[in-house]
C-alpha cells in the first residue's frame, strides 16, 4: 500500500486549526503529528512513497454533498451529469463523498428503485458514494420496505410535499412514513412546498400570459415554503420523528426551523449555493442574444431563487452562523439548456428544474470565509463535518483523525479560482449557473480513500474508484 505524509499545512476541523503533518497508509489517516515529528523514533518524510507540500495552505477533510442528483428522471428528460461525469466533477472541486437520491415512484417497489440505482453508480463513481431513498408511493408496501432499507445502508428517505403526480404525498402519507422514522431512527427528509397550491398559482400565471422562467419563482411564492415547513414540523412534532428540510431558501421556512428547534424538537435544514448568492432579481434581468428573456431558465430549480430586496440571501448566511441551518449541499440536478431547459420555452411549468453546482460548492463557501461570513471552522463544519454526523458516516468520513478514510482536501487561500463554462467546468453542462464568479481561493490537491484524484491541475482518478458507503443512523440527534 502507498504511505503518503502532508507536510507544512494547517490542519483545519470543525472545532479548531493548528499545523500539522497527516500521515496517510493506504487508503486510512493513521497519525496526525506536529510538524518535523519522528513517529516511533523513524523520520517520517524518508520513509513513506509520497511527500505532499502543504507549506501555506488549508489541510481539510474532503467534502460530502449530502444532496445530488445524478442522471435523475425529471420533466421529459433526465439529469445531465451521469455518475461518472458528476463524481469527477465533484472530485474536480474537492468533494470526495456525495449522497445521492434512489427513486422509488408511484406504484414501484422501493427495493427495484435502490437496485436501479446501485446499477447506475456501480464501477462508474470516481469518488464515494451513498444513498438516501426517495419514498415516491407512501402505501402498504412502502412502509413495510423501509424499515429494510436501514440493513442497506440507506438511513434517510425523502418526501415530497410538491409536484403533484410525480412524487407528492399528502399529510396522512407524510404522518404514515413519519410514524416508521420514529420507530425505526430513519430520518425523514422533506422537499417542503405547497405542492397543489403553487400548480393553481402556475397555471393562473400561464393562463394570463406570464410564462417566461421568472414566474416560476412567482408561483413558488415564500408563502408556500413556510406554510409547508411548518406543517412538516407540526407532523414530526405529533409523531416524534426528526426531521431534515432540503434546500432552504425562504427566510420565513428558516424561522420556521428555528422556533421548533428553540422548542427543543429535532429538526434540522440545509440550504444550497444559490439561495446565498443567487437572487429573483438578476433571474428576471438576464438576458442573451440566444435566449432572450428565456436565459433565466438556468436558475429554475425548486426550491426557488428568493428576491434580494427581501433580504432572503443575508438571512441564509446569518443562519449558517447561528446554526438555525445545520448544512450547505447543493441539490446538485443539471440540465442544459439545449434539448433539456429549452422544454419550457412558452411555459416556465415545462422547464426541468435544477441547478449544477456539484463542483464548485467547496470553492463558493470558501468565499464565505474570505468575506468574513463565515470562520474557517465553520466552513469545514457545514462542507464535510456536520453532513458525515447528520448521515451517519462521522468518524470515517467529516474529519482528519486517525482511523478515518484519508478523504483529503489542499486548499490554497492564496490560490484563485474563476468558474464558468471555459474555466473550471467540468460538469455535464453546456452553460454554468456561475459564470463569471471568482473566488479568492484553489482546491490544489484532492485525495479520496488515500488515492491522489486531483493535483496541479490535472484529473488522477478513474472512473471505479469510489464506492458505496453503507451508512448508519444519524448522529446529529440532540
Amino acid at each position: 500500500m502507498t504511505t503518503t505524509l502532508i507536510t507544512g499545512g494547517t490542519v483545519v476541523s470543525a472545532t479548531g486549526r493548528g499545523l500539522a503533518d497527516v500521515l496517510v497508509d493506504g487508503e486510512t489517516i493513521v497519525a496526525v503529528l506536529q510538524p518535523g515529528s519522528a513517529l516511533l523514533g523513524t523520520d517520517v518524510a524518508a520513509s513513506v512513497d509520497r511527500v505532499i507540500d502543504a507549506t501555506g495552505k488549508y489541510v481539510i477533510p474532503g467534502g460530502i454533498d449530502a444532496h445530488t442528483h445524478m442522471q435523475l428522471p425529471f420533466g421529459g428528460t433526465s439529469a445531465s451529469d451521469t455518475f461518472e461525469t458528476g463524481t469527477r466533477a465533484a472530485a474536480w472541486g474537492g468533494t470526495t463523498t456525495i449522497v445521492d437520491f434512489a427513486v422509488q415512484t408511484y406504484g414501484g417497489d422501493v427495493f427495484e428503485g435502490l437496485e436501479r440505482w446501485h446499477e447506475l453508480a456501480a464501477g462508474n463513481c470516481a469518488i464515494d458514494y451513498g444513498f438516501h431513498q426517495i419514498i415516491g408511493g407512501v402505501d402498504d408496501a412502502s412502509l413495510a420496505a423501509m424499515p429494510k432499507l436501514v440493513d442497506e445502508g440507506i438511513s434517510s428517505f425523502k418526501l415530497f410535499m410538491a409536484y403533484p403526480g410525480v412524487f407528492y404525498s399528502d399529510d396522512a402519507q407524510v404522518l404514515r412514513a413519519m410514524q416508521v422514522s420514529r420507530e425505526t431512527g430513519l430520518l425523514t427528509m422533506m422537499h417542503a412546498e405547497n405542492g397543489p397550491a403553487i400548480d393553481v398559482l402556475a397555471a393562473q400565471l400561464v393562463a394570463q400570459g406570464k410564462t417566461d422562467p421568472y414566474y416560476h419563482g412567482i408561483a413558488r411564492a415564500w408563502q408556500m415554503e413556510e406554510e409547508a415547513t411548518h406543517r412538516a414540523i407540526m407532523l414530526a412534532d405529533v409523531t416524534g420523528a426528526p426531521l431534515y428540510v432540503v434546500h432552504v431558501s425562504a427566510k420565513q421556512a428558516v424561522e420556521q426551523l428555528a422556533w421548533a428547534r428553540d422548542r427543543g424538537q429535532n429538526v434540522f435544514g440545509e440550504t444550497c449555493p444559490q439561495y446565498l448568492y443567487l437572487s429573483l432579481e438578476e433571474q428576471l434581468g438576464a438576458q442573451s442574444d440566444e435566449w432572450g428573456a428565456f436565459e433565466g431558465a438556468k436558475w429554475v430549480c425548486s426550491t426557488p431563487l428568493r428576491s434580494r430586496a427581501e433580504g432572503h440571501q443575508d438571512h441564509m448566511w446569518q443562519a449558517l452562523r447561528t446554526n438555525d441551518l445545520q448544512m450547505v449541499s447543493t441539490d446538485h440536478c443539471p440540465f442544459c439548456m439545449k434539448d433539456q431547459k429549452e422544454l419550457g420555452l412558452g411555459d416556465f411549468r415545462k422547464i426541468p428544474n435544477g441547478i449544477g453546482s456539484v463542483e464548485h460548492r467547496m470553492n463558493l463557501m470558501y468565499q464565505g470565509v474570505v468575506t468574513g461570513r463565515l470562520t474557517l471552522e465553520r466552513w469545514v463544519e457545514l462542507t464535510s463535518t456536520t453532513p458525515a454526523r447528520m448521515f451517519g458516516m462521522y468518524g470515517r468520513k467529516g474529519v482528519i483523525q486517525p482511523g478515518a478514510d484519508a478523504d483529503i482536501v489542499v486548499y490554497d487561500p492564496n490560490g484563485h479560482t474563476s468558474i464558468g463554462i471555459d474555466a473550471t467546468h467540468h460538469m455535464n453542462m453546456d452553460h454554468s449557473a456561475w459564470e463569471g464568479y471568482e473566488i479568492d481561493g484553489h482546491v490544489d490537491t484532492v485525495i479520496s480513500r488515500g488515492k491522489v484524484v486531483i493535483d496541479d491541475g490535472a484529473y488522477l482518478g478513474a472512473k471505479g474508484d469510489g464506492r458505496f458507503i453503507k451508512r448508519g443512523l444519524t448522529q446529529y440527534l440532540t
